[in-house]
């Protein structure tokens, strides 16, 4: 089989996990919107969450394995496009009108992309130097971007891809130095290097959490945007990864990022309507009775001494 086929096909498997993770850690951010690190920690959702993602990112790797940056990354919108109908699905509600818009635009511009990045598969990789210098530079964009201020959820949600962007391209290198026998398995590059993705993949991690408390839609769409970015200008720039078709195919990929960001765009503005609550349902009623929980909502009680008075009932 083709080596691009398989890398889009661990891509698109990649996307959907990326997707299951995606919304768990919205429901999480949204039922406890202002919980920190240590309470993350201590959450066995949290961790499912993680779990998702680690395997995603593990398929990740394997398909940067065998296709450039320029073909797995824009695969990556592939998330938002599933995260879709997904978390309608739980939500208990019909994916609108402008969300199926989005969705096929967004398709549409990514076969426009796929079709001028179907280069070879990866022989390049970076540098120590370069990867030091990569790190430093996406580390202080980060810092700037993290900062407190307005719209923190777009900002830390630009953060976040940055971050897994950058660990795409430094997982890229790991892989590729790590399985070329001309060199040891262990090399001072592929050691370093490999705890440099570490550090971007769990801090890409975090900064998502912290984006999803404004909603899944907007800080998805940011997420999906800023990782292909940053990846492949690291691509074009630094591993000598080039676009197919010439000038013809250098329009072909610009047309397809357009259709694409905007297909990105009408996903994060569709605004689903609120599903009703069954307060019978079982789900519903350990909700309402989780401490925490954003749906909580204290019963209204007559004071012993007092009938005509209402007061929230003590737990």
């Amino acid at each position: 089989m083709n080596a691009v086929l398989i890398a889009v096909a661990l891509s698109l498997v990649s996307a959907v996990a990326y997707a299951a993770a995606a919304v768990a850690q919205e429901r999480l951010a949204s039922r406890s919107p202002g919980a920190g690190t240590l309470r993350l920690l201590g959450s066995g959702a949290w961790w499912w969450s993680v779990g998702l993602n680690a395997s995603a990112a593990l398929l990740h790797v394997v398909a940067l394995r065998y296709g450039p940056l320029t073909v797995v990354q824009p695969l990556g919108a592939l998330t938002l496009v599933a995260a879709v109908p997904m978390g309608a699905r739980i939500a208990g509600r019909r994916v609108s009108a402008a969300e199926w818009k989005g969705t096929a635009l967004t398709l549409l511009g990514l076969g426009a992309i796929l079709v001028t990045a179907s280069g070879p598969a990866p022989d390049d990789v970076l540098s120590v130097p370069e990867a030091l210098a990569v790190a430093g530079a996406t580390a202080a964009l980060i810092g700037v971007l993290s900062r407190p201020g307005a719209r923190p959820g777009l900002r830390h949600a630009s953060a976040s891809g940055l971050a897994s962007g950058v660990a795409s391209a430094l997982t890229q290198t790991v892989t590729v130095a790590a399985t070329d026998r001309s060199g040891p398995v262990l090399s001072v590059q592929v050691v370093g290097v490999a705890l440099l993705v570490a550090a971007f993949a769990a801090g890409g991690l975090l900064l998502s959490q912290t984006a999803y408390r404004g909603g899944l839609g907007g800080p998805l769409a940011m997420v999906t945007l800023a990782n292909p970015l940053a990846a492949a200008v690291i691509g074009l720039s630094l591993l000598g990864e080039r676009l197919q078709g010439g000038a013809a195919g250098v329009l072909l990929a610009l047309a397809g990022a357009g259709l694409a960001s905007w297909g990105v765009v009408l996903l994060s503005r569709a605004a689903p309507a609120a599903a009703p609550v069954d307060d019978d349902h079982p789900v519903a009623a350990v909700l309402a009775l989780e401490p925490g929980s954003a749906t909580a909502e204290p019963a209204l009680v007559p004071r012993p001494h007092d009938p005509g008075h209402l007061t929230p009932a003590t737990r």
